[in-house]
């Protein structure tokens, strides 16, 4: 007899737990890190100068430390610009420029 309620009581207690309130919304208590997408941003050129590095995002000339739709560009480099975005590091990089064959 206490064989069955015991196992009567593990069946209830295993099933008590499988059972969700209705009332809770869908994802409650669930950790979702909310996706932003990255933005896309085309390099079209980079100037570097004595004093200064410029590089063109977007067809707008920008320097190194400016931020830009919650983007702050980190560094200039001669063929490379690193942005800080969301506490991520991205990097663009020039395409590169298409080879011309001589035709001598």
């Amino acid at each position: 007899m206490r064989l069955l309620l015991i196992a009567t009581l593990v069946l209830a207690s295993s099933s008590a737990l499988a059972l969700q309130d209705p009332t809770r919304p869908d994802g409650f208590g669930t950790t979702q890190q909310a996706q932003v997408p990255e933005k896309e941003f085309s390099l079209a050129s980079i100037f570097i100068g004595n004093d200064r590095r410029v590089a063109v995002i977007d067809g707008v000339a920008r320097r190194e430390g400016q931020t830009f739709e919650g983007v702050r560009i980190r560094r200039i480099h001669p063929d490379r610009v690193e942005l800080v975005d969301q506490g991520r590091v991205r990097v663009l990089r020039l395409e590169p420029l298409p080879q011309v064959r001589s035709s001598q």
